[in-house]
């Protein structure tokens, strides 16, 4: 199970099934319709400092993906583009045409994906820390693919146990001391793995896209495509699980991107600078149209981006 809804929590818990399995969400705001897409081990929670503020202007959609929070932990597709085919789906329950999607860390890969499955339902694509654009990632995350991981993280469930490495993270954070920014949340991606079902899932999800020697899934082959559409990139400077001259990446192949560093900021700038983070989103879809498919469009870039494949392999 998730964290536990508080009584005053102000975006609460709600659900809907589909294909037979829950899936938990949180709403709030009218108008034009954000989607924010949290990363590996991490649930909906770590968007509620920015909708706070997005909600003021927007319809923000936060959920629990599949295998997440308080949304079911089947036995599923916890593929990326199975991901992806979840949020069209889900947005298909709620009503929900077209979104600017945002994804977090591996939400970011899920954004992506989202945006080349569905261009038809995307405006723009907002990606923070995303994965996807190289195979750098911290020791950390590349830990979580070693055999016998998951029954070391069993071993450390026991809720004494839990008390003393959650205190000892969070406790190292606040010494601010060098690569302990994030650890805090490292402590709270920690709790929801000591839950058997959860471990279960991400080790699903890290199949698809993690190994020892970092990630295995890229996304750069087909960033060509989001000439289509707007594009803006938010990274921590002291982010120490993706890098940051991954942002350059993903801004190089798109004429209307924009980026933004946080100095101050690790691997969840979104959250410990939630209402900066959400003036920049917000001026970012005020500024740039949303994006509008055409499939004459789609069509010739794929073209365009078939040759030039074929010209760098041609040269090489």
């Amino acid at each position: 199970m998730g964290r536990a809804a508080s009584p005053d929590e102000p975006f609460p818990i709600r659900s809907v099934v589909i294909h037979g399995h829950r899936r938990a969400y949180r709403m709030a705001g009218s108008g034009p319709v954000v989607l924010l897409l949290h990363g590996l081990g991490c649930d909906s929670t770590t968007w509620v400092p920015a909708m706070t503020h997005l909600a003021r202007s927007y319809t923000v959609i936060a959920p629990d993906l599949l295998g997440h929070g308080q949304s079911d932990k089947p036995q599923a597709d916890y593929s990326v583009g199975g991901y992806a085919n979840g949020m069209r789906d889900l947005l298909t329950v709620l009503d929900v045409d077209k979104v600017t999607v945002v994804g977090h860390s591996f939400g970011g890969g899920i954004a992506m994906q989202f945006a080349y499955q569905f261009p038809e339902r995307t405006e723009r694509i907002g990606l923070v820390a995303p994965g996807g654009l190289g195979s750098d990632v911290s020791v950390l995350l590349r830990a979580l693919t070693v055999p016998g991981a998951g029954v070391l993280l069993g071993a450390l469930s026991p809720a004494v146990i839990q008390v003393v490495i959650r205190g000892g993270l969070k406790g190292l954070t606040s010494t601010r001391l060098p690569y302990t920014q994030d650890l805090g949340e490292v402590a709270e991606v920690y709790r929801a793995l000591c839950d058997p079902q959860a471990r279960r899932a991400v080790r699903h999800v890290t199949s698809h896209v993690l190994s020892w020697r970092g990630q295995t899934l890229s996304m750069l082959d087909r960033a060509y495509l989001a000439q289509l559409m707007p594009l803006c990139v938010v990274w921590g400077r002291n982010d120490h699980m993706i890098p940051l001259n991954h942002a350059y990446r993903a801004v190089a192949h798109v004429a209307r991107s924009e980026m933004h560093v946080f100095e101050r900021s690790g691997h969840f700038p979104h959250k410990d600078q939630a209402e900066r983070f959400a003036e920049i989103l917000a001026e970012f879809i005020e500024s740039h149209s949303a994006a509008r498919y055409h499939r004459g469009s789609w069509r010739a870039l794929l073209h365009r981006g078939d040759r030039a494949q074929l010209s760098a392999v041609a040269t090489a």
